[in-house]
């Protein structure tokens, strides 16, 4: 078997990886490394889920450690360009523990978040920039960065880019880039434009192509579920119950956001992840779903290209995507890496054309099985018991007489005379300025990266109208349903957390606002 230090990598990398639990290179690893630690223009394609990351992250970070050069202010020594933050975000997770060994310095340029740390980063200097173009050209307009210094340049997921339009800023950005520097691109398809960077920036590129995005992943089991319409909520509620990581995929936000409500309210730890949510929204729940605070994902198809969540066991298609292409890049959340995993694509009668050609484009003949609630089937995909979260209970009601104030009213209640009530703090209908600006949405499904747009509408970005985690759970804030944390949205009931701490559970995490807060006016 092949290691990296028989491929070329440093010892201090080898060494890096060992720690990571990273001993033996994947093949599209084996065969691009010793190409891209010479310093020439590779074009990789695989399918995701083959290693990609590590096959660009490696010869950058040997290439950057072993070079003459060192950091300048505003000027990154490489550039990897990706299509969305959670992308971007989990590359720099991959590059920081190896960077920090050889004195390297990385930082991550999105939108949806503040400006001004990333431009505090990059004049006090980085080896290497994680971008999404959006934000990036922003910083290049206002001269906070130039890319003169760039030794190596990547693009990622580059097929990605070109499906969300991003092909004419990606072209910018790459012009500003010198024109001998090594260039690598990664992709899993070379269609929609892609070819036009490879032939404009990429000089003499040595091409390997490992598992293509069509290769049918053997670990992987795929199966239709034939239902009715009115047993799609209980189908899912039976598997996502069982123990385990569980992704489940709608086409569009609204109904993310809607079916995250549902599962909360059957009992199910769900979070969502769409492009209504802000940055910090979406990087919480994110993380909720990674530790197991939340073991369901509720998302659009912004989770279906570089999101890399560990032991990701089954995955559902609630909503079948329109494209083929859409079926492989979501399912290949599991069975990533040699790991096994299932695949369910839930469907009704009226979509039974559609989802025959959509399989047949993907090249995947699934087992199909019409079913409904409780079927045995449903234990075999999803195996182990069952578990639900209790429902929250309505806090006890205190009929006491209440004080009157001369104003007439309850002592703080804030429904006094001018300026002897509440402070004005916290008013949940004004806009956030939290982050110091606000996002656009990302694409009509779900997003790619820019920076600017609308405000968001609550300060971690839930809806603006939200006020509490009750709409997660299914409550109803003008009924006085209680809300996941214990209180009642309308009542202002105490909350079981904290909530100048902000911590609600996992009903907060998925309406992406803080536990207890009250409702916008």
């Amino acid at each position: 078997m092949t290691t990296f230090a028989e491929l070329g990598l440093p010892a201090t990398l080898v060494d890096s990886l060992a720690a990571q639990g990273v001993t033996a290179p994947f093949p599209i690893q084996v065969a691009t490394l010793p190409h891209t630690l010479a310093g020439r223009d590779v074009l990789g394609r695989g399918r995701t889920g083959s290693g990609k990351t590590y096959g660009f992250v490696l010869p950058v970070l040997a290439r950057l450690a072993e070079g003459p050069t060192r950091r300048k202010p505003g000027r990154p020594r490489a550039l990897i360009l990706a299509p969305t933050r959670e992308l971007a975000t989990q590359i720099e997770a991959s590059i920081l523990p190896l960077a920090k060994p050889l004195g390297l310095r990385t930082t991550t340029i999105f939108g949806g978040v503040s400006a001004n740390p990333q431009i505090t980063k990059l004049r006090d200097g980085v080896d290497i920039v994680v971008a999404c173009p959006g934000r990036l050209a922003d910083h290049m307009r206002s001269g906070h960065v130039k890319l003169d210094a760039v030794e190596i340049t990547v693009l990622d997921e580059a097929d990605h880019m070109a499906d969300l339009g991003f092909l004419p800023e990606v072209r910018r950005i790459m012009d500003q880039t010198p024109s001998r520097g090594q260039r690598m691109l990664f992709s899993a398809t070379l269609d929609n434009g892609v070819d036009v960077l490879v032939k404009r920036f990429m000089t003499d590129p040595i091409t390997h192509s490992v598992d293509s995005a069509q290769s049918p992943v053997s670990t992987m089991e795929h199966h239709v579920l034939h239902l009715e319409e009115t047993h799609r909520l209980p189908v899912l509620v039976d598997l996502t119950a069982a123990p385990g990581r569980t992704l489940v995929f709608t086409r569009t936000k609204s109904r993310a956001k809607a079916l995250t409500r549902k599962l909360v309210a059957s009992g199910v730890p769900a979070v969502e992840l769409h492009g209504n949510l802000g940055q910090n929204a979406r990087t919480r729940n994110l993380e909720a779903f990674s530790s197991g605070a939340a073991k369901t994902l509720v998302a659009t198809d912004i989770a279906a290209r570089g999101i890399h969540v560990d032991d990701v066991r089954l995955v559902i298609h609630a909503d079948p995507p329109v494209e083929h292409k859409a079926y492989l890049h979501r399912s290949g959340r599991t069975a990533r890496a040699g790991a096994s995993g299932t695949v369910v694509t839930l469907m009704t009668d009226a979509q039974v054309r559609d989802v025959r050609d959509l399989t047949r484009k993907a090249g995947i003949k699934p087992t199909t099985t019409q079913l409904g609630p409780g079927h045995p089937l449903l234990a075999e995909l999803a195996p182990g018991e069952r578990s639900f979260t209790a429902s929250p209970k309505r806090p006890p009601v205190d009929n006491r007489p209440k004080k009157v104030t001369a104003s007439g009213a309850a002592p703080g209640s804030g429904r006094g005379r001018r300026g002897t009530g509440a402070p004005k703090e916290n008013r949940g209908g004004q806009r956030s300025r939290a982050n110091g600006q606000g996002f656009r949405e990302e694409s009509r499904a779900a997003g790619p990266e820019k920076s600017g747009g609308r405000r968001s509408g609550a300060a971690s970005g839930g809806a603006r109208r939200s006020g509490a985690a009750a709409a997660a759970s299914g409550g109803s804030r003008r009924s006085g349903a209680p809300a996941a944390s214990g209180g009642s949205a309308r009542s202002g009931a105490p909350a079981a957390a904290n909530r100048r701490s902000g911590s609600g559970g996992v009903a907060a995490f998925s309406s992406g606002t803080r536990a207890g807060g009250r409702r916008g006016r």
